[in-house]
């Protein structure tokens, strides 16, 4: 039986609702929560809906328009008033924690329909105990897309160790995005308790992290429908005691990763009481000599099982293949995507997950140091992966830039994927390398054979140099076409509101009932006139990041309606016809058949 049945949220109407509490019949373990429209904390304003109403026709969306002309970005955080300057306490000693920080993650942490920002902050690296700790993560509310405004601490946000990245998830499945918090230092587990605050429950939890932590990832790893963590960390380092590398010169630099041990990565299963246990060993999930910074969580073989992809810096990178029941076997190198086509280990950091190729399955663009590209590995499914970088003009291009936060996504729907690269190098190279210091973004278009550079023409923030770090997508204003947040060291965060002119489009979110709330692991086939996109929500990706859990595809200028199949996490599906373009929907696991 073909299911016609889904939610539609016209996207800047009235009536956004806060997140409904578990539907009875479903098998989370989780509590009743108050709607975070009408009780949130004291000191908060409330939520108000937009006034917006749909286009004719029920599209709440703009026609795309004629005479395209490209990707195009404008810098509002100045606007908006997102004045956030992630510190990285930049010294003398050349502190290797001072080069890593920087994340960001989108969250609707009120239940408004809004997305709202959490920004981990780094502050003084010598700072020994609290008292001496003057820094503080922040938390922006989003008001209607119109202003941000800091509700850190009437949120109960306080976190003061020096941080790294957010990984936004709903782990106790209440409908309220949840917050892990990775640091050089402990980590921090921050749950939403549904009325405008947090509370910090990581002991409670079983959360116990001192490590350097980097990128972390939510996903439902032994498919029980709750959402697990995996938490990269990166080097044997003790924050409170920071030591300082010499060189030759005998002048302070920051360390090579090649002079410091690794540590163990980290893998929180969720026992669906609120409670975690670390059972990487066990899952066959830890990579001791990674190093790891970057990491997603997806279907990379086409078995309907979650993998792991681990991004590590100057050792082979990991890819653990899904064996059911969150069990796992490291098969990067069998698989092609351990090291370069050139059979180097690189030093990876940010991870970018899209198919650019269109062949269904998922690739991988892993972004490196200078004098070593950035690599794109395009994956055969079941066959692996090959390193494309060359043959795709994405070599050369990216030789002088050392990059972090990376994402995969269609911006002006066109129906091709595009590029964003956040560069910024870890230290001030110029007198001995020639390196450049501070660095421009680069921002790539395909053309379905090569990639080309578009920054240039794509506005005024990608013609400066910057300390690049965190890379987010969410749709922050509504509109339905992705934006941009990029967390830079020592500068105001960059909020790129997406001014491309754009094709016709499908954004897409989700509603689990027996799989977990977001969706995270869904499969996304989306069918127009023998065309067919193939997509996934994912876990992670990116570096230190967390996106909007929410997938875009374009069309260019196809305006026929479509026909949308989904594979939930528990195995149900749906297969909705005649979906109209230029529209957001919500669909709900509630109407999917089982398997």
């Amino acid at each position: 039986m073909v299911c016609h049945w889904f939610t539609l949220m016209a996207m800047g109407c009235a009536n956004r609702e806060s997140p409904p509490a578990t539907a009875p019949g479903t098998n989370h373990a989780s509590s009743a929560v108050t709607s975070s429209s009408n009780q949130l904390a004291a000191g908060l304003p409330a939520p108000t809906v937009s006034s917006r109403q749909p286009l004719a026709g029920g599209s709440p969306h703009a026609e795309p328009s004629s005479g395209r002309q490209g990707l195009r970005f404008t810098e509002v955080q100045e606007e908006v008033d997102l004045d956030f300057v992630y510190d990285n306490g930049y010294s003398r000693a050349r502190l290797m924690i001072e080069s890593t920080g920087g994340g960001g993650g989108w969250l609707d942490y009120d239940g408004d329909g809004w997305l709202d920002l959490y920004l981990p902050q780094g502050g003084n690296p010598f700072a020994r105990d609290e008292s001496r700790r003057t820094s503080n993560d922040e938390l922006y509310r989003n008001v209607q897309g119109q202003r941000f405004v800091r509700v850190s601490g009437q949120a109960g946000i306080r976190d003061q160790e020096f941080g790294q990245g957010a990984a936004v998830g709903d782990f106790d499945d209440d409908g309220f995005d949840d917050v892990y918090v990775s640091n050089a230092g402990p980590d921090r587990l921050y749950r939403n308790q549904g009325d405008g605050t947090f509370q910090d429950v990581t002991a409670a939890a079983g959360i116990d992290n001192p490590l350097w932590a980097s990128s972390a990832a939510w996903a439902d790893l032994d498919g029980d429908a709750d959402l697990d963590l995996y938490v990269c960390n990166y080097v044997d380092y003790d924050p409170a005691n920071p030591i300082s590398c010499l060189s030759k010169e005998g002048t302070p630099g920051i360390c090579h990763p090649e002079d410091v041990a690794a540590v163990p990565n980290k893998c929180y299963f969720n026992q669906g009481d609120g409670t975690f246990q670390n059972l990487a060993d066990e899952r066959g999930l830890n990579a001791p000599l990674g190093k790891s910074l970057g990491v997603v969580v997806a279907d990379f073989n086409g078995d309907f099982l979650p993998d792991v992809y681990v991004a590590n810096d100057t050792t082979a990178n990991h890819l653990f293949v899904g064996k059911g029941r969150g069990y796992f076997d490291e098969q990067a190198v069998v698989m092609g995507c351990a090291m370069s086509g050139m059979g180097h280990y690189q030093a990876s950091m940010g991870i970018a997950f899209g198919d650019f190729d269109e062949n269904g399955f998922p690739d991988l663009y892993c972004t490196h140091f200078t004098m070593d590209s950035n690599t794109l590995y395009a994956n055969f499914g079941p066959a692996g992966f090959e390193d494309v970088t060359r043959k795709t003009d994405l070599h050369l291009p990216t030789m002088a830039y050392l990059a972090f936060g990376t994402v995969m996504v269609d911006f002006d729907f066109n129906g091709r994927q595009d590029l964003f690269v956040a560069n910024g190098h870890i230290d001030d190279w110029r007198e001995k390398t020639g390196d450049a210091w501070y660095m421009k973004p680069q921002l790539f278009t395909f053309d379905g054979t090569r990639w080309h550079d578009c920054g240039s023409r794509a506005g005024g923030y990608f013609e400066r140099e910057w300390l690049g770090r965190a890379v987010a997508l969410a749709d922050y204003d509504d509109d339905g076409d992705p934006d941009v947040l990029v967390v830079h060291q020592n500068d105001v965060a960059g909020l790129l509101r997406n001014d491309s002119d754009r094709g016709h489009f499908l954004k897409l979110r989700f509603r689990g009932r027996d799989s977990n709330r977001r969706g995270v692991g869904v499969h996304v086939t989306v069918e127009q006139g023998g065309r067919r996109l193939v997509q996934q929500l994912a876990g992670g990706t990116s570096y230190c990041a967390s996106h909007e859990p929410a997938l875009f595809f374009g069309w260019g200028e196809a305006s026929a309606p479509c026909r949308v199949t989904v594979v939930w996490p528990s195995g149900k599906r749906q297969d909705i016809r005649d979906v109209a373009v230029d529209q957001e929907l919500t669909l709900d696991e509630l109407q999917a058949e089982a398997p």
